[in-house]
């Protein structure tokens, strides 16, 4: 779980610190939009917030499963607003399979640690 947390927070530092470099070195990101500083800055926050709730987890296991089942929601949100702007062609079909490592598996991953987690506290 601590290499969970480590990714979002090293997402959110990178999108923090350079938010031009995060926006053209990741693939698709250019096709949501025109570039942002701001906005990119306002979701390195979100990933920020995040990533510390997966830290929270580890640093206090009672807090494991509703720490790890918000950060899921916010995972398995992100992916829908992806699904929905596929089919409603605002983004190209390739973002289906572009997508998978970056917005689609993490709500699954997150879901999986939340639910392995979850016996251990009963």
């Amino acid at each position: 779980m601590s290499l969970w947390a480590a990714l979002w927070l090293g997402n959110a530092l990178w999108m923090l610190a350079d938010p031009a470099g995060w926006y053209q070195d990741i693939d698709g990101v250019s096709n949501t939009g025109p570039y942002n500083v701001h906005f990119v800055r306002d979701i390195g926050i979100a990933y920020l917030t995040i990533g510390l709730m997966t830290a929270a987890a580890i640093r206090w296991p009672s807090a494991t499963l509703p720490l790890l089942g918000g950060v899921t929601v916010y995972l398995g949100l992100h992916a829908l607003l992806h699904v929905w702007d596929i089919a409603a062609a605002r983004l190209p079909a390739e973002h289906i399979l572009l997508d998978i490592p970056g917005v689609f598996l993490p709500p699954v991953i997150s879901a999986a640690l939340a639910w392995w987690c979850a016996p251990a506290l009963r």
